[in-house]
């Protein structure tokens, strides 16, 4: 039988270069698994945006109602007991352009 002598500098060096794949294959798969959870993370709060954006919309509707007119002056008929003005409690102001042009 015939046995190869194998070089001790050679197979340093085989040894050597299977380590540094090894690292950059196992830095290239921890990479692209980071890149895959942040893009998870990434959906997560777009959702979580357009969840809030939609809560955001409906409070405005709820606060448009509430404030609405006719809400408001239905509440100070009917919960504050208020009533509109007579004529005698209207005062008409007149303002300064008014003034002014009565002047010319």
């Amino acid at each position: 039988m015939i046995t190869k002598k194998v070089n001790k500098k050679n197979l340093g060096l085989s040894i050597f270069a299977g380590f540094i794949v090894i690292f950059f294959l196992t830095f290239y798969i921890w990479h692209q698994a980071e890149s895959v959870k942040i893009g998870y993370k990434t959906k997560d709060l777009e959702d979580e945006i357009e969840r809030l954006r939609g809560d955001i919309e409906q409070l405005e509707t709820h606060k448009a109602s509430l404030l609405s007119l006719d809400r408001v002056e239905q509440m100070a008929k009917q919960e504050l007991r208020m009533v509109l003005p007579s004529e005698k409690q209207i005062i008409f102001e007149k303002s300064d352009e008014d003034l002014r042009q009565k002047n010319r």
